[in-house]
């Protein structure tokens, strides 16, 4: 990435750039110092980062996953530190539960220090339960926004595995893939829960269609509906598939809220919302 901005010549002002730490690996092997969420590793861990990028600095640095080892305290001291050295703008967090963040905020406030600004979570249309459930207090408590990622479950949501009756078809990830995602995919082709997911994804298509939109542009628009998601982490392997994605915000406008709630009673998968507090 480092080598793409100085061979383009990109301003530096045009871009927001995050990086993460968590796991480090030295020769292929994750050694003690070199992974988590310490002081130690988190000021070794960004410099890293930085000398690889070719910057002085980044936007945001992401802490990826919790340490459960390091006291949170130490996390939040050791990332302001970071924010004070002006090697990152700002910090957040990937894959945090509520209480969590919670608690670096909570640390980050009575301390007068800089709490975390963002959550990367799982989002999509399949995968709700985190992000309006768990999460349903943190925005206004925290003020956490959110960059989401997986916003078509693995290519689900592009429509690709909807003839495949017997086997994901050849080429595509879960075919292909030998990480756990993709075997547990093979595992449940078959089952009734999996059936149940393939019709729900068949029907989206054809609310996709009426618009005349593809599936994954209606996924992502859905995805960015959602008044706490700042940026969703798209993938793509070729650019023609970066300008389709990109086509999705002409879907935005379309997606009122009865389109919201049709949306809704297709996946029968909104989390329940707790009572609003009572002054």
């Amino acid at each position: 990435m480092g080598q793409a901005i100085k061979e383009f010549k990109w301003k530096r002002s045009d871009l927001v750039i995050s990086t993460k730490l968590n796991w480090g690996m030295a020769n292929g092997e994750i050694l003690v110092n070199n992974h988590g969420l310490s002081r130690k590793h988190i000021l070794e861990g960004t410099r890293a980062s930085l000398e690889r990028l070719q910057l002085e600095y980044v936007d945001i640095i992401y802490a990826h996953r919790p340490d459960r080892l390091t006291p949170m305290e130490e996390t939040v001291r050791a990332f302001n530190f970071v924010i004070d050295k002006g090697w990152a703008l700002y910090w957040g967090t990937s894959e945090w539960s509520a209480d969590e963040i919670s608690e670096a905020c909570g640390i980050a406030k009575a301390l007068g220090l800089i709490s975390p600004v963002v959550e990367q979570p799982l989002y999509n249309m399949l995968d709700r339960k985190k992000v309006e459930g768990e999460f349903q207090r943190l925005y206004s408590r925290c003020g956490i926004g959110l960059t989401t990622f997986s916003p078509l479950k693995m290519g689900l949501l592009s429509g690709k595995y909807n003839d495949a009756k017997t086997q994901p078809p050849p080429g595509s990830r879960f075919s292909e893939s030998q990480d756990k995602f993709a075997n547990k995919a093979r595992e449940d082709w078959k089952n009734d829960e999996w059936a149940g997911t393939i019709q729900k994804i068949i029907q989206l298509e054809a609310l996709a269609d009426k618009f005349g939109f593809k599936l994954s542009q209606l996924a992502l628009a859905w995805c960015l509906k959602n008044n706490n998601v700042s940026a969703v982490i798209t993938g793509a392997s070729k650019p023609e598939q970066i300008v389709d994605n990109v086509q999705s915000l002409k879907l935005l406008p379309k997606l009122t809220p009865e389109i919201m709630a049709e949306i809704d009673e297709l996946l029968l998968n909104k989390p329940e919302q707790d009572p609003a507090r009572q002054d």
